[in-house]
């Protein structure tokens, strides 16, 4: 419930920026409403893809503040209401005399709208948890500007515009025919900022954890037919070098210090069904950065719906192991599974399995601690009837923010030859981040030692006949903080091929359903370490070191 005092009438406050720098951001507000309105073919699809870049970058808490500037129509505003379920107290700022936004106010009565005469002007004094915009910023008017975004901010608050990319080949066009005929003009013909350009201004002005990436190749003259056929080529385009720098937008993010800060404990737990149901299992090599945070995020924003934490160790040559040892003693939920060689992602997953006690089996890696709020999807899906949920990095709702080129074209590439061998639309079942019911777990017989695991994970389960659903989830490249990923490439395309060749020969290419197991063993140790004794979980008071798992 969104308190009503932060929805209070603003009072007057004093105006910084100079009346001209007020009116030249009104202008482009103004134009940047007409344009939306007359000239954007798929406005629906794009302010929603905007809304999701937002939520998904920042993962955006119930009860966490957003201030909208340049708000336009509101159209932008109700898509950030609506994807933040309406729990977030939201502010949208205007710029342009006399938007009265009645439109807005009846969409969604709980978005405080504030006309600005001036700015900071009515918003002087106050600070939000994110500010978002679009179109802001010129060379003349955008360091004063920015100055006073970044007192708007609380502290580690963190900022998201959208802004024109001046490499981009249509507005080069445009510009250059508008000298010849004026009547192609737009009526905001500024300087812009290109990346370097735009990196060095917010630093200066001091932000933190600057980053701007091109984004978006999705505009006129593109006819709208093609726009939607169109957008699996422009994530091949947004992520590859060179070629992304000629996108139509800047993606802009930096955040006001200091970088780390503690985020609220908000309980995102809703559904009783799921209550002390579920069980999450992560594979953990040389984690130790990362098994801390993510353990502890779980616990603050999932907390009635944990029945267990598996925390499997791949024999992990950093201090991962005394990690997971502290963590056990203090919530005995936190279970441990310490494997001896070989290794192998597979058989970490096979063992966690294996050790799990919960009706839900939850599998995730370390390293999307940073979108535990997305979990949040994937639990409604559960709650709603699928049998397994996959986080879906490729959906249309999904951000992927410098996502290495070979990956993606590794996974498209899977999935072609998958929808092409099975019949199946599917669009990322090798992510690990599924959510499954207990019977698909013991279903399950994991025969890849490695990464082609997940693929076993997502397609095993389909071609059983279980009801799977995907949902959008995130990618941001990997912090250094946060270590470096173990995924080989090569290595594991060989491995990804064998699953694809050896579920179509058991299910003739999709036109019988693989068997599923008459009986409800737990998942059996795999052909590739059948050696392997059972896992042990090691606890707390356990007395003397236990045997540990998979000599071989």
């Amino acid at each position: 419930m969104i308190d009503p005092s932060l929805l209070a009438p603003p009072a007057p406050g004093p105006n910084v920026l100079s009346s001209a720098a007020f009116e030249a951001i009104a202008t482009r507000e103004r134009v940047s409403d007409r344009y939306w309105t007359h000239k954007d073919t798929i406005l629906a699809e794009r302010l929603w893809w905007r809304a999701q870049t937002a939520r998904h970058m920042f993962h955006i808490l119930p009860g966490e503040t957003v201030l909208e500037l340049g708000c336009g129509t509101g159209a932008q505003t109700k898509a950030i209401h609506s994807v933040t379920r309406g729990e977030c107290p939201i502010t949208a700022a205007t710029f342009m005399p006399g938007n009265d936004l009645h439109t807005l106010r009846e969409a969604c009565p709980a978005v405080e709208v504030v006309n600005l005469t001036g700015f900071p002007g009515e918003l002087t004094g106050r600070q939000f948890d994110y500010v978002i915009g679009g179109n802001l910023l010129d060379q003349r008017h955008a360091a004063g500007l920015l100055q006073e975004v970044l007192k708007l901010l609380k502290p580690g608050g963190r900022l998201l515009l959208f802004e024109t990319n001046p490499w981009n080949p249509v507005l080069q066009i445009r510009k250059a025919l508008g000298r010849l005929l004026p009547f192609l003009k737009r009526g905001d013909e500024r300087a812009l900022h290109n990346q370097v350009q735009l990196y060095e201004l917010l630093s200066e002005v001091g932000f933190i954890s600057i980053a701007a990436s091109c984004y978006d190749f999705l505009y006129p003259p593109i006819p709208r037919w093609l726009m939607m056929p169109a957008r699996n080529l422009t994530l091949l385009m947004e992520n590859t070098p060179g070629v992304r720098n000629f996108a139509g937008t800047v993606l802009l993010h930096a955040q006001k210090g200091p970088r780390a800060t503690h985020r609220p404990a908000v309980s995102m737990t809703e559904h009783a069904s799921l209550k002390g149901a579920i069980s999450v299992v992560v594979p953990c090599y040389n984690e130790e950065m990362n098994v801390g945070p993510l353990a502890d995020g779980l616990l603050r924003h999932y907390d009635e719906y944990l029945h267990e934490i598996i925390l499997v160790d791949d024999n992990s040559k950093d201090r991962t192991r005394q990690v997971m040892e502290s963590l056990a003693a203090a919530d005995p939920r936190v279970r441990p599974v310490f494997r001896k060689p070989p290794n192998g992602v597979g058989r970490a997953l096979a063992d966690g399995m294996r050790a799990a006690t919960g009706r839900y089996v939850l599998l995730m890696d370390c390293d999307f601690l940073h979108i535990l709020p997305e979990l949040r999807e994937m639990f409604d899906a559960a709650a709603a009837g699928a049998d397994v949920v996959l986080g879906s990095r490729f959906s249309r709702d999904s951000v992927l923010i410098n996502y290495p080129l070979q990956k993606i074209l590794c996974n498209r590439s899977f999935h072609v030859l998958l929808n092409l061998l099975f019949r199946r639309r599917v669009r990322d079942l090798t992510n690990n981040l599924k959510l499954m019911r207990r019977e698909v777990v013991e279903n399950l017989d994991l025969e890849a030692a490695w990464f082609a695991a997940n693929a076993e994970t997502g397609l095993k389960p389909l071609l059983m006949g279980y009801k799977v659903q995907g949902v959008p989830i995130s990618w941001i490249n990997r912090t250094p903080e946060m270590g470096q990923s173990s995924f080989s490439l090569v290595k594991n395309g060989i491995g990804y091929a064998k699953v694809l060749g050896s579920l179509a020969w058991q299910t003739r290419f999709g036109t019988r359903l693989l068997p599923r197991k008459s009986d409800s063993r737990p998942v059996p140790v795999s052909a590739e370490n059948a050696e392997a004794p059972s896992p042990v979980v090691v606890g707390v008071g356990q007395g003397p070191a236990s045997p540990e798992v998979g000599d071989g």
